[in-house]
């Protein structure tokens, strides 16, 4: 494992930055550079810089290149981008590992294929920079789904009462000091974002108006992988850690809400109830770090 750490005096004067963003990336060659590039360009107007951590995780294409090729274009700017270079795979391990190289009190965690707004890092700043326990996200935004399939199932995915109403924080979540110290390592699970979110109570949680894009996997076959890997993972948080399941808020789907949607958009919620159908009725899943695009 190599680190190629931002530039840093070392001296006792160093501004430490007001927050440190960490990007766990596996293979994401096609993806860093534009999730990057959308970093950069946010609107920052405090004293002290954000730094930013790219963990390279058992990638065997060009994404530590691709990482270190924009530290030039940080530095212009007067920011820290690190990339640490990890052979071994594993999400988990590379929050980790992202954690005890990060040096700001404010964590953001964010995926590789997920590109932000201009004002999404300060708004996250400005609802974390308080000593009570919070947890951040902003405003999720579906990417224009490519095949038949994905567009029918992110037609009523957006619409479910979690999505619309709750703090989802897929892609990308966020939280202050006394946030992060609610647990020490990320356990060797499946669902870290749940794991986090459920870490805090509800009146914990901040929604942002900022805008971030993130994408749901592409055709039939991916989206039930990815369904059933996200059931899972809620299934292993209620079986390990049961006590977070108190702080669970998600809104019933009731069946007048279901009717509805099916009446207004009969393939989009064929699809949909179709992928439930299918996650029950077809065999576990492989727990490594796939999105399979």
């Amino acid at each position: 494992m190599t680190f190629m750490p931002p530039n840093t005096s070392g001296s006792s004067t160093e501004t430490l930055p007001a927050l440190s963003i960490l990007i766990p990336a596996s293979n994401e060659e096609a993806l860093i550079g534009t999730c990057l590039q959308k970093v950069l360009q946010s609107e920052w107007p405090y004293p002290a810089p954000f730094e930013v951590i790219v963990i390279s995780n058992g990638s065997r294409d060009r994404t530590t290149a691709v990482a270190l090729d924009a530290v030039g274009s940080f530095a212009a700017k007067g920011l820290e981008l690190g990339v640490l270079d990890r052979k071994e795979g594993g999400k988990l391990g590379a929050l980790n590992a992202g954690d005890k190289a990060a040096r700001g009190a404010i964590r953001i965690y964010l995926d590789a294929d997920v590109e932000i707004s201009k004002h999404l890092l300060s708004d996250l700043y400005t609802a974390l920079n308080t000593a009570e326990p919070r947890y951040a996200s902003g405003t999720l935004y579906l990417v224009e789904p490519k095949t038949w399939a994905t567009r029918a199932y992110a037609r009523i995915y957006a619409k479910v009462p979690f999505m619309k109403h709750g703090v989802p924080g897929a892609g990308l979540f966020a939280v202050n000091a006394a946030g992060r110290m609610r647990w020490g390592r990320f356990p060797d699970i499946i669902s870290d974002d749940t794991f986090v979110r459920l870490s805090f109570r509800p009146e914990e949680r901040v929604s942002v108006k900022a805008a971030y894009t993130w994408p749901l996997v592409e055709g039939w076959s991916n989206l039930v992988r990815v369904r059933r890997r996200q059931n899972a993972g809620v299934d292993e948080i209620r079986h390990l850690y049961p006590e977070l399941m108190s702080n669970d808020d998600k809104p019933m789907f009731p069946m007048r809400k279901k009717v509805q949607l099916a009446f207004k958009d009969p393939l989009g919620f064929a699809v949909y109830a179709g992928v439930a159908l299918a996650v029950k009725l077809t065999r576990p899943i492989d727990t490594g770090w796939s999105r399979g695009r």
